[in-house]
């Protein structure tokens, strides 16, 4: 099931809140796993998490544009 997780780019904690509520495994048992495969897998896991990190980048960088937007289309209504 972690394995479903990781195809949908969930982050640790993302996949332990979704695996306890969808499959009632407790969130350590998830936990534990996941530790386990990182072990196993450092290479992936580091991509994984690169990817990750990207990611949040863009999307902390789409968000603050749409920010930007906002406020000038705002001060564009406001000069009318």
């Amino acid at each position: 099931m972690i394995e479903k997780c990781l195809i949908f780019n969930m982050s640790k904690e993302e996949c332990m809140e979704a695996l306890s509520k969808h499959a009632n495994i407790t969130p350590v048992i998830t936990s534990t796993v996941w530790k386990e495969l990182e072990k196993e897998n450092k290479e992936f896991f580091k991509a994984y998490e690169e990817k990750q990190s990207k990611q949040e980048q863009m999307s902390e960088e789409e968000t603050n544009q749409l920010i930007q937007k906002i406020i000038s289309d705002s001060s564009k209504e406001s000069d009318d």
